[in-house]
């Protein structure tokens, strides 16, 4: 299907933006740049730049929003009867990142932004990657589900949430944020959802 030409057009200006941003941001830093010189380095107006982020900050996590774009299409590809627990771990892991600059944009939101406003853009990501695995896992059972299998699901979908971004928090924020390789977060998700595998007791 395919998608209204708005939104195309807005996708595209909101990638612009990201990496104008990031140019911007491993050249001279994010205090030293501007909202304007993000909009005028993508070819914007600042107007538009407001209609996509409320202020230069927010491309420091504009990342995690297209990533969501790219995991519900990955976790999608995914086979069906594969575990739901392979299949997200499949999914993150196939995101296709820029190594060195997703090192060094994590360095920047350690440095520049307070550890509470970090945690609150993690738990408003963490809720829409929940949303993309229970849409899957309604997907994978074929029928919109009722009563308890319902909750069932929801609460599947939260806890493997719940186990990629605790993970992704340590990482960024936690003590253990003395590396911030992606091996290493790669690890670390694995390990989350390992716990969930085994069980939690």
């Amino acid at each position: 299907m395919a998608r209204p030409a708005q939104t195309a057009r807005s996708e595209r200006t909101r990638e612009a933006l990201r990496q104008a941003a990031l140019v911007r941001f491993l050249a001279q830093g994010v205090e030293d740049t501007s909202a304007e010189q993000i909009a005028a380095d993508a070819g914007v107006s600042l107007r538009t730049f407001y209609r996509h982020f409320t202020s230069k900050h927010d491309l420091l996590f504009a990342d995690y929003d297209a990533g969501l774009h790219w995991f519900r299409a990955a976790l999608a590809e995914r086979p069906a009867t594969e575990s739901i627990l392979d299949s997200v771990q499949s999914a993150v892991l196939a995101f296709p990142y820029d190594v060195d600059a997703v090192t060094k944009i994590a360095s920047m939101r350690a440095v520049e932004l307070d550890p509470d406003r970090i945690v609150r853009h993690i738990r408003q990501v963490e809720s829409d990657f929940a949303d993309a695995v229970a849409e899957q896992l309604v997907v994978r059972r074929g029928q919109v589900p009722q009563g308890d299998d319902r909750l069932k699901i929801v609460v599947t979908a939260r806890a493997v949430a719940a186990a990629v971004f605790g993970a992704m928090e340590l990482w960024m924020v936690g003590d253990e944020a003395g590396e911030r390789s992606l091996p290493e977060l790669a690890r670390m998700c694995r390990t989350g959802l390992e716990a969930l595998r085994t069980g939690l007791d």
